[in-house]
């Protein structure tokens, strides 16, 4: 029976992953009490790069906070070959309720043929198996690709391993940053800087459809939002704009661009076609609309507005007119983003004193606070929908913002390391 998974997203989370008409795994999300699934990886065989292949999915399934990674001094079988069918009574001692195993060859025309096994401990069956030719260079990516097929067969959910991350690279004194658009693996690694600092950059963005990236930036002093092709470098200007350019960002068939212009002292919603170049305006009110995010059916646009008294999320028509207040707590509300599966939207609150990054409903239902700091702001959905990332502040002098990562059930949290400071995290679709 092939797994599944199932999240109820409320005060009780539950992950449910079925492995046989006999046998079932649970993984119990109850009130942040969180038991991950035991799982072995065993030393795939083969070339030199195979142990630094199995380091990466390690650490990608240990990173989701769903899986444990069972220690390889505890294996009572080793030497395990992928022709060979492993001995199923030694894993289940050690409580292994899924095993990997693999290896990888060196072909003749200098490519690298990595495959994998996923094994069902406890029925006593293979899951999935999969082999890769690539070119050496690209042994991480075939590792984080890897980790997204153990993910899905192991949660019925799709993975997000395969992914990147552009960001705001910020160097330099707190009074005098340098600020890049920079990329990066979504683990932290094969980080790379995409402008060259001479220039305030602000809110990079991903398009859901492409490897191409919106931001702004203040090349010779003016506002202007840009179009960044990731593989090729390639750049251009989305249009010139009169006043300030706030929160660029794509519709979900990448063919427009969302964004808040401002003009005098209020702001409103416009969108830009990004084929004929032309300009909708969405909103047409005396107050402050921005941050506009589109549901992933492209429908809706959720945004945040001041125009009754205080920072609120709305949600309206992707024609515009007729928003609807969907925030009702405590506090003031902003960044709004819609998740990839549309049933959740994504948020910042400022409440006493602190910054939140938190989820609510679309409808503003169902709201809860997944973590809280000093300085908390701008959250990011992975392409499944089920981890935000987001940056959080450091106090002080000295201090600056840094990447953090957390999932929904608020319990799994951690840090992303940056050679530097970094703010504004966008995250990419998945790579083919």
């Amino acid at each position: 029976m092939k797994m599944i998974t199932r999240i109820v997203t409320a005060i009780l989370l539950l992950f449910t992953l079925s492995l046989n008409a006999h046998a079932r795994v649970e993984i119990d999300i109850t009130q942040g009490n969180v038991e991950p699934l035991p799982i072995a990886v065993t030393d795939f065989t083969g070339e030199t790069v195979a142990a630094d292949i199995v380091g990466v999915i390690n650490n990608n399934l240990k990173n989701s906070g769903l899986f444990k990674i069972i220690d390889k001094n505890a294996y009572i079988e080793t030497g395990l070959t992928l022709d060979k069918t492993p001995r199923f009574e030694d894993w289940r001692v050690i409580n292994a309720q899924a095993l990997v195993n693999g290896q990888v060859t060196k072909l003749s025309d200098g490519r690298l043929r990595a495959e994998f096994r996923l094994w069902d401990v406890f029925a006593g069956d293979e899951l999935t198996g999969q082999r890769f030719d690539i070119q050496p260079q690209f042994w991480r990516q075939v590792a984080h690709i890897i980790s997204d097929k153990i993910y899905e067969a192991l949660t019925g959910e799709t993975g997000y391993f395969n992914t990147r991350i552009v960001f705001v690279d910020e160097s330099g004194p707190k009074n005098k940053r340098v600020k890049r658009l920079a990329i990066m693996d979504q683990d932290g690694a094969n980080i790379k800087t995409l402008t060259r600092g001479s220039d305030l950059v602000l809110t990079p963005r991903f398009s859901p459809t492409r490897q191409e990236v919106t931001y702004m930036s203040f090349e010779g002093g003016q506002p202007r939002v840009y179009l960044l092709q990731i593989e090729t470098g390639q750049r251009e200007v989305v249009g010139n704009f009169p006043g300030m350019t706030f929160s660029p960002r794509f519709s979900p068939d990448g063919q427009k661009v969302i964004m808040s212009l401002q003009q005098g002292g209020n702001a409103n919603i416009y969108t830009m076609d990004l084929r004929s170049r032309s300009t909708t305006r969405l909103t047409n009110s005396a107050s402050i609309d921005t941050a506009p995010s589109y549901s992933p059916d492209g429908s809706q646009v959720v945004f945040e507005s001041d125009r009754g008294g205080a920072q609120q999320l709305y949600v309206m028509g992707a024609s515009g007119g007729g928003a609807k207040r969907i925030s009702f707590g405590t506090g003031r509300y902003s960044t709004p983003v819609w998740s990839p599966r549309g049933d959740l939207i994504a948020f910042t609150k400022q409440s006493g004193g602190k910054f939140l990054i938190g989820v609510m409903r679309p409808d503003g239902s169902g709201e809860r606070i997944l973590t809280e700091g000093f300085h908390n702001e701008g959250p990011t959905w992975a392409p499944n929908g089920r981890v935000l990332m987001f940056f959080r502040e450091i106090p002080g002098a000295t201090g600056g913002p840094k990447l953090h990562s957390i999932d929904l059930t608020g319990f799994n949290e951690r840090a992303i390391k940056t050679p530097s400071f970094a703010s504004d995290p966008a995250w990419s679709p998945l790579r083919n």
